[in-house]
């Protein structure tokens, strides 16, 4: 098992409970695919540096996570096709 991390940019649309709502989705999709969550660094609204479908910010949060080295593959699939997450990237810690 690997540590990794994942950031996350949401679309800045979104209110209180459909952005918690949102990050339980990637959270789950984390813990069916094997992995645990270790920890969740949010950063709130930040401005963009350039503009993501029209958007000029974007919500952050930093997920780390520990999974089998199959799991990232999986994870990321899943997650581009989620059409409230503007930007996503999984790195080995």
């Amino acid at each position: 098992m690997k540590k990794y991390e994942l950031a996350v940019v949401l679309k800045p649309s979104f209110e209180e409970e459909a952005r918690k709502a949102e990050l339980d989705k990637i959270f789950a999709l984390i813990t069916r695919f094997g992995g645990t969550v270790d920890k969740v660094d949010e950063w709130g609204k930040r401005r963009l540096a350039y503009e993501i479908q029209k958007f000029s910010e974007g919500y952050y949060s930093f997920i780390t996570f520990t999974a089998d080295t199959d799991a990232p593959m999986e994870i990321e699939q899943r997650m581009r096709i989620m059409e409230n997450v503007l930007r996503y990237l999984i790195v080995t810690q």
